[in-house]
């Protein structure tokens, strides 16, 4: 049986934790800034932990992440 692939896409857009959790960066920080407040883009920074309900389908993705 062949090794499985990862998928490109999930390996540029998702990171592992030595812990097992993974992490992504947030999403609304692309474009379209002059109308968003200050706050609203200062919270948008940094990275997060993926959705519990997401976290099946991310890990198929990365089978050996």
């Amino acid at each position: 049986m062949p090794k499985m692939k990862t998928k490109s896409g999930a390996a540029k857009r998702f990171k592992v934790r030595s812990s097992g959790s993974i992490k992504r960066s947030q999403a609304f920080k692309r474009h379209i800034l002059t109308k968003k407040s200050p706050k609203c883009k200062r919270q948008l920074r940094g990275m997060v932990e993926v959705h519990p309900s997401d976290l099946p389908l991310v890990k198929k993705m990365m089978p050996y992440a």
